[in-house]
């Protein structure tokens, strides 16, 4: 009884939001501190989810003729102060290497914050000719971003894990659609992955990447109403281009500044996954991510272990391509077993005694809801049926996501009721008349800020409306929210 105490989520999500999700990272075994803030070990049972993530995303990623290199991590000090408004915007958050033992170091070395100013010094070597183009590249890496004070694991790290595309293209047409290309992928990997929805959309002026032309953006949102940024798919124009002199001649020989663009993915989206899936008995985990989509318990009974224990290992072995876990640990109890796999998030749990045997049946309980389901044992299409129980549980799992999300979701038109949305933890649709003052002022006055300018309400009629702010000429739709 102790043990199951000790492995409970004691803090309820509707409660406390902040301290039920390090209890859940902590008991389901996704990290380990270090000595050094916001950098985390991942564990086993988180890295996992990120390999899903990446092998999902690596074939879309090909598909678009995008190549895997890597770059440094390492950044000579007069690369990053290339393009002005960039360096702007990252010089508070980068960590510098000065020393090489006892020996300063001539110029001081960025460590990675992002890849722009290294690939693209690498890009103006290799660009020269219209044949060079398009240059499509991708590189997995880690990223060191040091300005925050109060790391939250997977949501805010000093060091995370990201893929970074950098792309080049002759024409701005070319750049526009891979923008949208890439931020497809990333709905694909929310959506169709992860069973997270997202909107599609564009970042406003005060919040597009720095350098950017503009940013595009996926955006959910988590049961406490504050927005995730999940992804984000930015169009460089030529600003980098032209910093880092990246030219070519056309088929005329006329010498022009490419078009760029750059697009990323961090380990941000298992932040997304903990948050919105999960529920006070734990982690909770979309089969299409889980490493072990299944875990067997064996009910051991007196006099009859041994006929369980190799029913058990049978089913195992019938049910390999779902990479069942067998745990016939016989010190610990059922109940804890039960409480310690629902902890980890394994979507399925089949639990097998004596009398299932008997009565040749299977008991299986779903993670997602805690509904039991009875099977056969002997049913040729056992494997299929439990196929189509784990697609059900990911289908489910996005329809209640989407649920949560229409329904903190509110259209307001004026300040007071927008204030009062916002206090009541909603995220709100407002007529905007866009711009970096009021979004700043707004943000003053209720901590939140714009999340995305979504492409589904681009054309709805604004003729007439009012910014629900200023009471100016609206000119966009935007969500609204606080954030994480």
């Amino acid at each position: 009884m102790a043990k199951i105490q000790q492995l409970a989520i004691n803090t309820k999500k509707e409660e406390n939001m902040s301290k039920w999700y390090i209890e859940v990272i902590q008991k389901a075994n996704l990290i380990e501190y270090t000595d050094v803030s916001g950098c985390m070990i991942f564990k086993p049972n988180s890295y996992q989810i990120w390999e899903k993530i990446q092998n999902f995303l690596n074939l879309e990623i090909k598909k678009m003729g995008v190549s895997n290199a890597y770059f440094p991590m390492f950044i000579p000090e007069h690369l990053l102060n290339k393009e002005e408004e960039h360096v702007e915007d990252f010089t508070p958050e980068v960590a510098w290497v000065t020393m090489a033992g006892n020996n300063k170091l001539n110029e001081k070395l960025a460590i990675r914050p992002t890849s722009e100013t290294i690939m693209y010094d690498a890009y103006s070597k290799w660009i020269h000719s219209y044949r060079d183009l398009p240059l499509k590249l991708n590189q997995w890496c880690n990223i060191v971003r040091w300005e925050f004070k109060h790391p939250t694991p997977f949501m805010r790290n000093r060091e995370f894990l990201w893929q970074e595309g950098h792309t080049a293209f002759a024409t701005k047409e070319e750049a526009d659609k891979d923008v949208l290309d890439a931020l497809e992928n990333y709905r694909k990997v929310y959506e169709e992955l992860l069973a997270i929805p997202v909107e599609k959309g564009r970042k406003s002026i005060g919040e597009k990447f720095a350098g950017a032309e503009y940013t595009t953006t996926i955006e959910s949102i988590a049961p406490d109403g504050k927005s995730i940024q999940a992804a984000t798919s930015h169009h460089l124009g030529q600003n980098f281009s032209k910093a880092f002199n990246i030219k070519y001649f056309d088929k005329n020989q006329k010498e022009k500044f490419v078009f760029q663009n750059s697009w990323g993915l961090s380990t941000r989206s298992i932040a997304g996954v903990i948050l919105i899936h999960s529920d006070n008995r734990g982690l909770v985990l979309p089969p299409k991510i889980a490493e072990n989509k299944i875990v067997i318990i064996p009910l051991f009974f007196k006099g009859k272990e041994k006929i369980v224990l190799e029913k058990s290992i049978k089913i195992k072995e019938k049910l390999k391509e779902f990479n069942p876990i067998l745990d016939d640990d016989k010190k610990e109890q059922s109940g804890f077993k039960f409480n310690k796999w629902e902890i980890q998030g394994v979507p399925l749990r089949i639990e097998i005694g004596p009398k299932d045997i008997e009565e040749n049946k299977l008991v299986l309980v779903r993670r997602d809801n805690s509904k039991k389901e009875i099977l056969k044992l002997n049913e040729e299409n056992l494997s299929e049926k439990i196929n189509n129980i784990l697609n059900e549980i990911q289908k489910n799992l996005f329809d209640k996501a989407k649920l949560m999300m229409e329904e903190k979701t509110i259209e307001v038109d004026n300040f007071d009721d927008f204030k009062v949305a916002i206090k009541n933890k909603k995220r709100c649709l407002v007529p905007w008349a866009e711009s970096i003052e009021s979004e700043k002022e707004i943000k003053e006055l209720t901590g939140a800020k714009s999340s995305c300018i979504p492409f589904k309400f681009k054309n709805k009629n604004l003729d007439g409306v009012k910014c629900f702010y200023s009471g100016k000429q609206a000119t966009c739709w935007a969500y609204f929210a606080k954030s994480y």
